[in-house]
């Protein structure tokens, strides 16, 4: 079965995993979404790991407490704009995504491996940022 848009046909539907995994990952750029802890944490796995573009690795923990202080989350700080979503279902209850951002004038490519947890909800379980040469950045 294809379990994204990339290779399919038109007339085939995006699997609604993919679907839920691109709205949660959507949320994750959302500014109440970033300044809430309650909010982001429910998003995240409690194993979460995240490899930034900087090449930081960042903890459950750690991203939980910065993300009101990064970009997208303070009132006056750049949106991000992201786009070209596509997905993949790996297994049951797991989503592997990749798309592209834009924040200010960096970009990058990302990955994000979502699974579902015990109540059934997914949350992101890892995440990974490449920066990417202005002249090779599509972002929405």
């Amino acid at each position: 079965m294809i379990q994204n848009n990339r290779h399919a046909p038109k007339a085939l539907p995006q699997h609604p995993d993919v679907t839920e995994a691109v709205i949660r990952e959507r949320s994750l750029h959302d500014p109440s979404v970033r300044l809430s802890g309650p909010l982001a944490e429910a998003l995240l796995d409690p194993e979460f790991i995240e490899v930034g573009a900087s090449g930081r690795r960042w903890t459950h923990a750690e991203m939980v407490a910065a993300l009101p202080t990064l970009h997208g989350g303070t009132g006056n700080s750049t949106p991000i704009t992201a786009g070209r979503f596509e997905g993949t279902v790996l297994a049951p209850g797991i989503v592997h995504l990749t798309y592209e951002t834009r924040i200010e004038d960096r970009y990058a490519r990302r990955s994000s491996i979502w699974r579902r947890d015990a109540a059934g909800e997914f949350r992101l379980y890892y995440h990974q940022a490449t920066p990417l040469p202005e002249a090779t950045a599509h972002p929405a």
